[in-house]
């Protein structure tokens, strides 16, 4: 495979007590200076909210990753979590898959 993805699933609601940690994961993918990545898909299978404090790490973590050449993709989002992103307009800015499947299979027919 070309491009070399790196997935980080989400194991909590983003809110204001877990959006650190969020930043967290991202910086780590950024300093183990992990050659080859291309694009981080970060999967919301486990989220089920987020506050604006999780809106703005999703924010930040696209910047920070786009910045340093890394494309960031969010899949298995649940209906109250794509309902903000549609009143917020996020779904505009990041791309949203339905599952890893859907998107590994698109990765597989652009690659």
């Amino acid at each position: 495979m070309s491009q070399q993805v790196k997935v980080l699933t989400l194991k909590k609601n983003l809110n204001a007590e877990t959006a650190s940690e969020f930043q967290q994961d991202i910086t780590q993918i950024l300093a183990s200076g992990v050659k080859g990545v291309k694009i981080v898909l970060v999967d919301c299978q486990n989220i089920t909210f987020l506050d604006s404090s999780g809106l703005g790490s999703l924010v930040l973590a696209f910047k920070t990753l786009r910045d340093a050449g890394i494309k960031m993709v969010l899949c298995s989002v649940n209906d109250q979590v794509r309902m903000i992103f549609e009143l917020t307009s996020i779904n505009k800015v990041l791309e949203i898959f339905p599952s890893q499947d859907a998107f590994h299979q698109v990765l597989l027919a652009t690659s």
